[in-house]
C-alpha cells in the first residue's frame, strides 16, 4: 500500500488504522476520522495511572532519500518522530482525540460522555451534579446516581467539560459542583451509603493504583 494512516500514542507508533493505494481516498479517510475527534467533548487524557496524547499521522510509501518529521512537546521541545519502515514518510501528523469513558456504578457498565448527557440529563426537572473524590453524584428529584473516573482530576476534567457543553446548549436545568464542600460531602456519603453502596468505593479517590506498563 502506498499510503498509511497511522495513530502515535505519545510520540510512538500504537497501531495502523487504515491502508490506502491512492492519496485521495486516504486524505478523505484521514479528513474525516480528523473532523470526528474535533467534535468529542471528554477525550482520553490518562492510561494506566500515566498521563498521554494521540496523535494521527498520514504516512506515504517514498523509495527517495527520506527527510526527519518533527512535532513540538507540551514543552515545546522538537521530538523526531521516527518509523520503523524508513520506506515511509510522514505527510502530516495532527492532535487525535480518543473518546474516554465513566463508569456507571448503578448499572456497572462504561458509557461515553454522549451518552451520559443523552441518558441522564433529559430536559426537564432541575438536576444537581456534584464531584465526590474521583466520582461524580447526580441528583434528579429522588433519584441518585453515582458514576466514577480514573481520579480526582478527571472528575474534575469530566465536570469542566460537561459545564462547557452545558453553556454551549443553553441548559440552564443543570447545576454542576466542581468544589463540594465538606458539609456537602457527608451529605453525599450518608445518602449514598443508605442506598447500599460501600463507603470504601466511596471514599477512593482513585481507580488505578498505580502506572503499569
Amino acid at each position: 500500500m502506498n499510503y498509511l494512516i497511522v495513530l502515535f500514542k505519545n510520540k510512538e507508533r500504537k497501531k495502523i488504522i487504515n491502508k490506502f493505494v491512492t492519496y485521495d481516498r486516504a486524505k478523505l479517510f484521514y479528513d474525516e476520522k480528523i473532523k470526528n475527534s474535533n467534535q468529542i467533548e471528554f477525550e482520553v487524557n490518562v492510561e494506566n495511572a500515566t498521563p498521554c496524547s494521540y496523535e494521527l499521522a498520514l504516512i506515504k510509501k517514498e523509495n527517495n532519500k527520506l527527510e526527519s518529521f518533527y512535532v513540538k512537546d507540551n514543552l515545546g521541545r522538537q521530538i523526531k518522530i521516527d518509523l520503523d519502515d524508513k520506506n515511509y514518510q510522514i505527510i502530516n501528523l495532527v492532535k487525535f482525540n480518543i473518546e474516554e469513558k465513566l463508569y456507571d456504578i448503578t448499572y456497572k457498565k462504561k458509557i461515553l460522555f454522549k451518552t451520559f448527557v443523552k441518558t441522564h440529563l433529559k430536559k426537564g426537572s432541575v438536576k444537581l451534579i456534584s464531584k465526590l473524590n474521583n466520582k461524580v453524584v447526580l441528583q434528579d428529584n429522588d433519584e441518585v446516581k453515582l458514576f466514577s473516573l480514573k481520579n480526582v482530576d478527571e472528575s474534575h476534567r469530566f465536570l469542566d467539560c460537561l459545564t462547557k457543553h452545558l453553556i454551549n446548549e443553553n441548559r440552564i436545568d443543570v447545576i454542576v459542583i466542581s468544589d463540594t464542600s465538606s458539609a456537602q460531602k457527608k451529605y453525599l456519603y450518608d445518602i449514598l451509603s443508605n442506598m447500599g453502596i460501600d463507603k470504601k468505593l466511596l471514599y477512593r479517590t482513585t481507580t488505578t493504583f498505580k502506572p503499569r506498563k
